[in-house]
Order: structure tokens, then sequence, then C-alpha cells
């Protein structure tokens, strides 16, 4: 199994795309760490996983814009098994569907502090863990920040400051044998499902440009993509985007 013995955390791992990759790697043998802001919902994830693939799964409870939370949450996860191998930081919350100038300086900030800062608390604070490992990060951004998506600019900013950030760490990390790249995943999942409800001529129009005129699954393709990531499959690829639209490009 290309994950046995390895340590991956999974931010948001108790709900939508975040719960498809945290299966994506438990079906590879990985121990997990999931977290998020409702405990009762990463609980209840990792029974699923563990009565499916019979790994171990540790639940944190963490809000990614708070810096004290992700501090608290990766020492936990250090202390629990010893090591991190792989993180991946799939959470963000967005007011997705406002136009540029109906959002206020608080929905903007939700977009950074849940996004790009949560990204860099977690990568900072796990880097000394990596090290060790010579691990992985995977980090999620969007066709909304490459394509400049409507009412999406603050959800589209913060993923484009991810996507800087990771560039730079995959270069300043490079010596240590760290890998950073990005994923810009596009996944029918619980949430995606009510942004068609609320706005269904935005769904229809990013429907009809993706080129297999499908979402992903959260698992089968998001989470068996950052499988291959955090492998040894991967050894020579960093500081890269892969465009996951349904039709999948290496962007630099």
């Amino acid at each position: 199994m290309k994950m046995k013995d390895k340590v991956v955390v999974v931010t948001g791992g108790g709900q939508g795309i975040g719960l498809g990759i945290a299966r994506a790697f438990a079906a590879e043998g990985a121990s997990l760490a999931i977290t998020g802001r409702n405990l009762d919902k990463l609980e209840k994830a990792a029974q699923q996983i563990t009565a499916d693939y019979n790994v171990p799964v540790f639940c944190v409870s963490a809000d990614g814009s708070k810096e004290a939370d992700v501090k608290n949450a990766v020492a936990k996860i250090a202390e629990h098994y010893g090591r991190i191998d792989s993180i991946v930081n799939n959470a963000q919350t967005s007011k997705s569907g406002l136009t540029l100038v109906e959002h206020t300086t608080e929905d903007f900030d939700l977009a950074i502090y849940t996004g790009l800062y949560a990204s860099f608390w977690y990568m900072r604070e796990a880097f000394p863990y990596l090290k060790e490992s010579k691990g992985t990060v995977i980090n999620f951004a969007s066709g909304a920040g490459l394509h400049g998506r409507p009412g999406q600019s603050s959800y589209g900013a913060a993923k484009e400051g991810i996507r800087g950030l990771s560039r730079t760490a995959a270069t300043e990390w490079g010596e240590f044998g760290i890998r950073v790249n990005v994923v810009c995943p596009l996944a029918m999942t619980p949430g995606l499902a009510q942004w068609k409800e609320a706005f269904p001529e935005m769904y229809a129009k990013q429907l009809s440009a993706i080129p297999l005129h499908r979402f992903g699954d959260p698992q089968e393709d998001i989470g068996r993509v950052c499988v291959f990531l955090a492998s040894d499959e991967s050894a020579y690829i960093t500081g890269q985007t892969i465009e996951l639209q349904g039709g999948s490009a290496l962007r630099p």
C-alpha cells in the first residue's frame, strides 16, 4: 500500500472533499489526522473510515482561522503519532456568490483567514516534522482564481495567495526534501449542491466549461491525485499546480 506507515493530516477532513481525500489515503493504509471546527462531524467521519479501512484516525477540533488552534492541532497530532509525513490543506470558507462590490471587509477576511492564513499556519507549524520525514504538502487553490470566475473575488484572492505561498515554499523547502504542490479541484459535494440551488446560472456556466462536462468525485478523482502527490511515485514533482476540472493540466 502506497501510504502504509505514513501519517497524513487533512484539514476539513470531516466532510465534503476533505472526507473524500481522507478516505483515499485510508484506502492506501495511511494513519490519519483530520481537523475541523465541528468535532462531532470529525468523529462520525473517523468511525466510518475506521470501519471501512481499519486504519487509525485521530480527530482534532481546530478553527483554521485562529493561529492558536492551528498550533495546538499540529502539536497534538505530532504528540499522538510521533511524526507527520503529509499535510493536505483543504479547508476553506468564503462568501462565494457575492460580487466584489458586495463584499464587506469581514467577508473578505473570512476567505483570507480560513484559506491563506490557515494554510500558512499549518505549513509553518508542521515544517519541523515534514523536514524530519522529508514529507509533502498539498495545498488547495481553485479555478476561481486561475480563471477569475464571477462571484468569487475573495475566494479567488485567497486561493491565488495560497498558490504564491506554495511556490515559495517549494523553492525554500526543496533542500530539505519537502515537496509542495497545489491542487485546484472541482468536485460534487453537498456544498456545491447548495451553491447550484442558490446560483443556478453560475453553476450551469461552470459545468459547461468543463471538458468532460462533469464534476470530480472527492475520493476517486481528487483523493487519488492527492495520494499520488504524497507518494514516492511523484518524487520528481514540486512547485506545481494541478487543475482537476474534467481535464487536468500541470501549471507552473
